[in-house]
């Protein structure tokens, strides 16, 4: 019987163009040089990807010690520690850098800011590869704190000397939050404001905040890991609709549902497109009878690939 739900599609969703870039490198890396190629870390946060990147050959490692000397080692989209590059030069690997441009341009801007002898704040979360990545891509003291409480805590050597640069996955709305408390703090930090946070970040929560006017459940297609899809869990939460983040079809509960119900569905900028169309099967299976795409942003952004691979 059907229960008469419908499905507002966010627009945009799923892939952005770093990790469109960075999943082509690793493919184009395949058919060039023939498996194995290893990859550093994930190369993106979904495990979709990453499991099928896997049973076609590709080996991902969490350590360059793993990968054996001269062979095709890909650097994932979340960039890599300076170190680590130098690792890469001594082991004689044959190195293809898919970093995120944006997250470069987040390298650089935080590499001019030391040059002005600035130190250097990174909001962002501990841990995660892209902040570690900026890290260790900065001759000199960072501070990474992601809440306006570790603002307050936060001691500096020069107040006057004083800079940021965000993570490029963050909430919009909690980084602002962030940067506010910086700049009451230290009002003279310099900074770029909101604009290292990525347009595709930007696009998914913007939809995501229409979207949520409108309907009482939300599914967010990403994995446990992708830092941007918790985010738009969070978004949804946030604006009082119970929201779910899911790897695909099959953790969808039934007991989520009930008739009339509208449901919105969207993705991380880490998952694939086949994965909301096998959410939407199984959710006409649960009574679904109209799935509509909401009007939004339309992205043509494209990054160029390296030149090795072009």
């Amino acid at each position: 019987m059907s229960l008469d739900m419908q499905v507002l599609l966010a627009q945009p969703r799923g892939f952005c163009a770093g990790v469109d870039r960075a999943i082509e490198i690793v493919e184009r890396a395949l058919a060039l040089y023939g498996a194995p190629v290893f990859v550093l870390h994930e190369i993106v946060h979904n495990r979709y990807v990453v499991d099928d990147l896997a049973s076609r050959g590709v080996k991902f490692v969490d350590s360059l010690d793993e990968v054996p000397e001269g062979a095709v080692t890909i650097f994932s989209a979340h960039g890599v520690a300076e170190e680590v590059v130098q690792r890469g030069i001594a082991r004689k690997l044959r190195v293809i850098d898919a970093t995120c441009p944006l997250v470069t341009k987040v390298h650089l801007q935080a590499q001019a800011y030391r040059k002005e002898g600035r130190e250097v704040v990174l909001i962002g979360h501990r841990g995660h590869p892209e902040v570690e990545g900026t890290r260790g891509r900065i001759d000199g003291p960072v501070h990474v704190l992601s809440t306006v409480e570790e603002v307050e805590r936060l001691e500096v050597g020069d107040p006057r000397q004083l800079s940021y640069v965000t993570q490029t996955t963050l909430s919009v709305d909690d980084t602002r939050e962030v940067i506010d408390a910086l700049v009451r703090r230290f009002p003279a930090i310099k900074g770029p404001e909101l604009k290292d946070i990525c347009y595709a970040t930007q696009n998914r929560q913007n939809a995501v905040k229409q979207l949520s006017d409108e309907i009482e459940l939300l599914l967010v297609v990403g994995s446990q890991n992708s830092s941007n899809s918790s985010r738009l869990r969070e978004l949804g939460l946030r604006k009082g609709v119970p929201s779910h983040l899911i790897d695909g079809a099959h953790q969808i509960e039934r007991a989520w549902f009930r008739p009339g119900m509208k449901i919105g569905v969207t993705a991380g900028a880490s998952a694939p497109e086949s994965l909301v169309q096998q959410v939407l099967l199984r959710l006409r299976e649960l009574g679904v009878g109209s799935v509509t795409e909401m009007d939004g942003e339309r992205e043509t952004i494209t990054f160029r690939l390296p030149d090795e691979l072009r």
